[in-house]
């Protein structure tokens, strides 16, 4: 970790805030500095309902998708789709016996 050339800091050995910051290592911290340097930059983030009525519109049409493909794969395939079925229901059974 390098040491601040501030005789202040130097006096009791201490490093400064900015020496502490420099290092940031965990994955945890490198987030929070992203975050103080998007904030510091000025971007506010959406407000709370309007993000979460445009992840629901996001999740809704996500689902429509993947049901319909669902729907195609087992007109496409019924037997392979129900013997699927078949054996997932088989496997939750076993988990929910135990």
């Amino acid at each position: 970790m390098p040491v601040s050339k501030n005789p202040i800091a130097d006096a009791d050995g201490a490093p400064s805030p900015e020496d502490i910051t420099e290092g940031r290592s965990t994955l945890g911290d490198r987030l929070e500095g992203a975050a103080d340097d998007i904030l510091a930059a000025g971007a506010r983030p959406r407000p709370l309902r309007q993000a979460v009525r445009e992840d629901a519109a996001e999740m809704r049409d996500w689902a429509r998708h993947r049901g319909s493909q669902a729907c195609e794969a087992i007109r496409d395939e019924p037997i392979r789709m129900t013997l699927y079925a078949l054996g997932i229901g088989v496997l939750i059974g076993l988990l929910a016996a135990r």
